[in-house]
């Protein structure tokens, strides 16, 4: 296959701004670092114009080689950079920072650090070498807080992005410390004062987990740590743990594509996982690791593209917290719409990670912005797995734990997922529809609670085969749905329609009562979701219960009205033996998908169009990324390797090989 190069032409500020960065920087030895002036730009105020980011970013940014670089069009480039001055401005003159306490730099430090982009440098530098409140508890490095997962985060980039502008001597003791961090391997090192912890206090503290460094083992606190203590040793000279620390790094980047992620996907941590890997990219000097970084960043972006649209996040979830069913409800949306766009609204509340991304020369690659934008051949339905959570344990590499099926109409995508066991945190179902005004509409359901809350419920089973989708539990919770208020709801013929800007559903109950509206209990929640509501529809008797949809939209159906005749008159739901869990469901277009429910776990047996569909017993449903009955616009291969993406008319192609190689087509 050929292969194509895109070279763009840059604004005169992009130039600016890459002259800039490629200055060289090697990090000066700390004993010889110049003082520098940080008062050299005027203050702004939140009121004020920001001036371009490259005049902002007067700084010594490392130089990334060209072939580590994801070139992009000057037009996205001028749209990220004013998304970029819009945050700055956002966070620029604070009335205060915050403090040091625990872990709460991840607040305090990007506050300050942003207030030093919007100009206020003296002010910032001030607070990002102001003594930490726990010195005390860091005496064994030299006072600086190494400890904390979340301020590792900030403390990598104030070092190496700001180093510059720290006082010789603050940076000297945050070199002293980190060589001291990094003499051995921080985790399983009992603390100086507290050990391996006396078990009281919260549960973040060093009194009760004790040890050099925070050890817990998300996804994104392994990421903050392991990034934070590969850098310091190299920075410092420590060979020994440098060298552990990379060969972890690579396990996780070798897990990213060849059995996925744990932490897969989540509304609130994806960019949490992802601004590590950003200072890794950014400051490692090993050019093994800023490949090895770039490769992350750029299967973080694809899978956060997948999910990201016009300024939602949608479809199953890892980490859900119930916070993400609109527009910028996300954390994770908030922080990829810098890269992504592609919504007609400005970001209320920036999320804190984008600091990272305006002071990093990483974008992602011109097919995963536009597989964001969703510009490739629909409809197609995607099918994709995930791995178990702590994936790094034994049997963690064997097989899937999720089973996920996607489909995206020409103004949806839908989702949702099944697994064998419930789980808590996991948010099974959501779909999000065009809006010119806001972005995107959501329709999500699940069971339990008092609203529509994440976790995949105990009983609950779903099957989807493209735009069909069939839900059914023993009749024993009630189901909740959100819709937005501006939606069109009525019943006809027993069956609930739900017309959207030009996306219209069709849910037909079984064995509910009539839906009637509720209120969400939690007033946080329910300011976020004052444009929607929340029906709730509770089963009839003790048999089984739940619901089958059917999605419509201009391309498929036409009409509105041509939708709901369409239902009427050839649609079918089979239920003659729903009493041993067993539905089949007709759509409009003549698809068949058929349930029956499993007693044995909460995977369910399937089928679509009469075949068998034994995704979580097949291995030939293992792919991380399987396109069908569509356009290709990703795949990866189950323990493969190699991640393409195709769209928008380009095509972006890495391969990460089983001895941990990065290759790039």
């Amino acid at each position: 296959m050929e292969k194509s190069i895109v070279r763009p032409i840059y604004s005169l500020s992009t130039i600016l701004l890459f002259a800039i960065a490629s200055i060289s920087c090697t990090t000066p030895q700390p004993q010889t670092t110049p003082a520098s002036p940080v008062a050299n730009i005027s203050p702004i105020s939140s009121s004020q114009e920001v001036p371009d980011i490259e005049t902002l970013l007067n700084l010594k940014l490392a130089p990334i080689p060209e072939n580590l670089q994801n070139p992009w069009t000057p037009e996205l480039e001028a749209e990220f950079q004013q998304r970029a001055q819009e945050i700055i401005r956002f966070y620029a003159d604070p009335k205060e920072y915050g403090n040091t306490f625990q872990e709460n730099e991840k607040r305090s430090y990007v506050k300050a650090m942003f207030d030093f982009l919007a100009g206020n440098r003296e002010r910032a530098i001030a607070f990002l070498q102001k003594e930490d409140s726990q010195a005390k508890d860091h005496e064994h490095t030299n006072g600086i807080d190494y400890y904390f997962s979340f301020t590792l985060k900030g403390q990598i980039r104030k070092y190496f992005l700001l180093g510059e502008y720290l006082e010789p001597d603050y940076k000297q003791r945050m070199y002293d410390g980190a060589k001291k961090w990094t003499e051995q391997d921080p985790v399983g090192r009992p603390h100086p004062l507290y050990g391996n912890g006396d078990g009281t206090g919260k549960d973040w503290s060093i009194q009760r987990r004790g040890g050099w460094v925070d050890s817990r083992n998300t996804d994104n606190l392994r990421a903050m740590r392991e990034v934070a203590v590969y850098l310091m040793a190299e920075e410092t000279g420590n060979e020994e743990v440098r060298q552990r620390y990379k060969e972890r790094l690579q396990r996780y980047v070798w897990a990213l594509y060849h059995i996925g992620m744990g932490e897969w996907d989540s509304e609130n941590y994806m960019g949490h996982t992802f601004a590590p890997y950003l200072n890794l990219y950014d400051f490692a000097k090993d050019p093994e690791m800023k490949a090895l970084a770039k490769a992350a960043l750029d299967w973080m972006s694809a899978s956060a593209a997948i999910k990201y649209y016009r300024g939602g996040w949608g479809g199953p979830t890892k980490r859900d917290y119930s916070g993400a069913n609109v527009v910028y409800g996300s954390s994770a949306a908030r922080t990829f719409a810098l890269y992504f766009g592609d919504t007609p609204l400005p970001d209320p509340d920036p999320e804190r990670d984008t600091l990272h991304l305006i002071t990093s020369r990483y974008r992602p690659p011109l097919a995963v912005v536009a597989l964001a934008r969703k510009q490739f051949e629909k409809p197609v339905e995607l099918l994709a797995t995930k791995p178990a959570y702590e994936n790094w344990k034994e049997g963690g590499e064997d097989k899937p734990r999720y089973w996920e099926t996607s489909f995206f109409g020409h103004r949806y995508q839908m989702g949702s997922v099944i697994s064998e066991f419930p789980d808590g945190d996991v948010g099974p179902f959501k779909l999000m529809a065009y809006n010119a005004d806001r972005g995107v509409d959501f329709f999500v359901a699940n069971t339990g609670g008092k609203w529509v809350q994440p976790g995949k419920k105990r009983g609950d089973q779903i099957g989807q085969f493209r735009n069909l989708l069939l839900w059914l539990r023993p009749g024993d919770k009630p189901f909740f749905f959100q819709i937005p208020k501006a939606a069109n709801a009525e019943v006809q013929n027993g069956v609930w329609f739900f017309q959207l800007e030009n996306t219209w559903l069709a849910v037909h109950p079984i064995n509910l009562d009539a839906y009637t509206e509720v209120a969400i209990g939690k007033k946080k929640l329910a300011q976020r979701y004052e444009n929607e509501q929340t029906l709730k529809a509770t089963p009839k008797g003790n048999s089984y219960a739940g619901f089958a949809l059917e999605v419509g939209e201009p391309e498929s159906h036409g009409s509105y009205e041509d939708f709901k005749r369409a239902i009427t008159n050839k649609q079918k739901l089979n239920l003659r033996r729903l009493a041993s869990g067993n539905v089949l469901f007709t759509g409009s277009d003549g698809n068949r998908l058929e349930l029956q429910y499993n007693s044995d776990n909460d995977s369910p047996q399937i089928k679509r169009n009469g075949v068998e569909f034994a995704r979580a017993t097949e291995s030939r449903h293992f792919e991380l990324y399987n396109p069908i009955e569509g356009a290709e616009m990703i795949s990866l291969g189950w323990k493969m390797g190699t991640l393409k993406v195709k769209a928008g008319g380009q095509v972006f192609q890495t391969t990460v090989t089983e001895d941990r190689t990065v290759v790039r087509d």
